[in-house]
């Protein structure tokens, strides 16, 4: 299977290049085991990080909202199974359905439980069109009032991860 492309924004444009060169030397690496392409290698790996480093610390408002809509950004399912333990799912909002554009449940942060709930949108086709792009319904957000109740109910401390284009209107 191959790997998913990466997307780059018009900014990025030098680190692509640099890393393009680096993708092109690792396939000639491994065919030649040459040392020298491994150390050139090394040289180009840390000097794209660099360039990265640079590149980031220097943005401008606009740059750093592209960012923000970055393609490849992680979503609310990434961040759930990064830091969160003993993840149980929530479902329903007990009236009508299920939205899975709002995305909630228990589990444990640094070993504190806590109530976790975000929007997600999804990583592909298939999960964008089950998430519904990440706009909720209104029966997501009686999801997010009934788990919030229930936090407040049991004590919990509640973590929300906010990613939406638009809720859709009632």
């Amino acid at each position: 299977m191959t790997p998913p492309a990466r997307h780059y924004l018009d900014f990025e444009r030098p680190i692509a290049e640099l890393e393009g060169k680096i993708d092109e030397l690792s396939k000639i690496a491994e065919r030649s085991r040459s040392v020298a392409i491994g150390a050139e290698l090394h040289a180009l790996r840390d000097r794209a990080e660099v360039l990265r480093t640079d590149l980031y610390a220097q943005l401008d408002p606009w740059r750093k909202t592209q960012v923000a809509r970055h393609p490849g950004r992680p979503h609310f399912q990434d961040y759930v199974s990064a830091l969160i333990e003993d993840w149980v799912e929530l479902r329903g909002d007990r009236k009508f359905a299920d939205d899975q554009a709002i995305v909630g449940g228990l589990g444990r942060f640094r070993g504190t439980p806590v109530l976790v709930m975000g929007h997600e949108k999804g990583a592909d086709t298939a999960s964008r069109l089950r998430h519904n792009f990440g706009m909720a319904r209104p029966e997501g957000y009686r999801k997010a009032v009934r788990l919030m109740e229930m936090a407040e109910r049991f004590g919990l401390a509640v973590i929300s991860l906010v990613d939406t284009a638009a809720p859709i209107p009632a």
